[in-house]
């Protein structure tokens, strides 16, 4: 026998061991449709971002956090804003 092969034999587990089956294990479950894992969470953008390393003045920071939740898609769209103002120009 190869001796890189593993034994594949398992030992026989009674039913009544297994772990019983809540619904905080079904929440834990992986979900597949046919043969594709079905991923959990917020969907993949078409637009991906790109993730950097930037460093701002002390004041622009604290002016954006200061506006609460989403300060960053903020800061973006005020950049974008940016770039196409001064792309068309």
């Amino acid at each position: 026998m190869n001796e890189n092969k593993r034994n594949t034999v398992t030992e026989w587990i009674d039913p009544d061991d297994a772990p019983e089956l809540t619904e905080e294990f079904f929440e834990q479950a992986d979900e597949y449709r046919g043969e594709k894992l079905v991923r959990r969470g917020r969907p993949k953008s078409a637009g991906r971002k790109v993730l950097l390393s930037v460093r701002y003045s002390p004041e622009v920071v604290e002016y954006f956090r200061a506006t609460g939740e989403g300060w960053q898609a903020r800061m973006d769209e005020v950049l974008r804003e940016y770039v196409a103002h001064h792309r068309a120009a």
